[in-house]
């Protein structure tokens, strides 16, 4: 029988949730990826399997409540149940100021930020109540418990996912199951390059932080394998920080 735990990750093929997916597959976990990226999606699920852990890749727009309930389906048919899961899917919108913004935008971010983190912890929760365990960690931000000016889409739907974080964390308590997130700060991947306007800017954002750099998506990954495991089994509604300091000023 193998006791190797399940883990499926949402927005699996770039990023923080890439990285996760490593992570958890170097430590021997089996993996249910999921994307928009089939191509992307199956390079992973390549090097997952070079490294001896059972991996598939689910394409699944975690905004379309069949496709999500299809993926959690497929990730409880293949191995048996879900052990883990890390909601990492999420775009950084447009940036400008409020009164620039439009409906689309909006709805756009909205969609994709917080509609689907609900869908992803409805499902999830759903598999992971019925068997009476589970941790699932989701994606918030620094922006999560701040304002931007430039960016106050985004800033409204990370605040929403750490609201949805905590209620569903006392929802699913009484079941053995713990909700958490993960709140990075500035990290090298290409939404940071994008939100930030170019990489003489992102050496501006690099300079602001008192570590004196941007964070890697490995050491975001790292937190989220240690929020899911058995060293945080008395942890629950907690927003974990990875910001190199940057909100402790």
């Amino acid at each position: 029988m193998n006791t190797s735990p399940v883990v499926l990750v949402t927005g699996a093929t770039a990023g923080i949730g890439r990285a996760t997916a490593l992570a958890f597959g170097r430590e021997g976990a089996r993996l249910v990826c999921s994307g928009r990226n089939a191509e992307a999606g199956e390079q992973l699920v390549a090097q997952l399997q070079a490294l001896g852990t059972q991996a598939v890749f689910v394409r699944a727009d975690v905004s379309d409540e069949g496709q999500v309930e299809q993926l959690v389906a497929t990730a409880t048919t293949r191995f048996g149940q879900i052990d883990i899961a890390v909601n990492s899917a999420g775009i950084e919108g447009t940036p400008g100021p409020l009164t620039g913004q439009t409906v689309e935008s909006f709805r756009a971010t909205f969609d994709a930020n917080v509609l689907g983190s609900f869908l992803c912890l409805k499902h999830e929760l759903r598999a992971m109540t019925a068997q009476k365990h589970g941790a699932i960690v989701n994606l918030s931000s620094t922006m999560g418990s701040r304002g931007n000016a430039q960016n106050p889409v985004y800033v409204a739907s990370k605040h929403a996912i750490e609201g949805l974080t905590k209620s569903a964390a006392l929802e699913a308590s009484p079941f053995g199951v713990r909700v958490n997130a993960v709140a990075p700060g500035p990290i090298d991947t290409g939404m940071l390059e994008r939100i930030a306007g170019g990489a003489e800017r992102v050496a501006a954002v690099a300079a602001s932080i008192p570590m004196g750099r941007i964070g890697t998506p490995e050491e975001v990954a790292d937190a989220i394998v240690f929020l899911a495991s058995g060293h945080a089994r008395y942890v629950t509604g907690q927003i974990l920080a990875v910001n190199g300091g940057k909100t402790a000023m």
